[in-house]
């Protein structure tokens, strides 16, 4: 039963959607953007909002914790070089997801991934 579970499943195992999501919240964190279906840009809206938590306040436990999750060096250190310390004043909503139109390929909805 899923009974107060609040982790979207998105049709996937838990190993494959932590690297997927991981993986887009670097890609969000280089970019600035991501184009991606919006049930994984909330799932990944949320992972990003954590991170940037930790990145407001810079210390060694909450470097190793984010670089646990990103698994890259280049991302993590953008993320607490200049991405916590813009944030530094505001208490959450660091992102915001905007609707685009349907996919060409094959239709799916899509929704844009951005910094607010």
């Amino acid at each position: 039963m899923r009974h107060r579970k609040k982790v979207p499943k998105l049709s996937m195992k838990a190993d494959r959607r932590r690297l997927v999501l991981a993986g887009q919240a670097r890609d969000l964190i280089l970019h600035g953007k991501i184009d991606t279906t919006p049930a994984r840009a909330r799932a990944t809206q949320r992972l990003v909002e954590r991170l940037v938590t930790w990145a407001k306040e810079d210390t060694q436990a909450h470097r190793r914790m984010a670089f646990a999750v990103l698994r890259d060096k280049e991302a993590t250190e953008k993320l607490f070089a200049e991405i916590g310390p813009k944030y530094k004043d505001r208490d959450g909503g660091y992102t915001r997801v905007l609707k685009l139109g349907p996919r060409l390929g094959d239709g799916a909805e899509m929704a844009r991934l951005t910094w607010v």
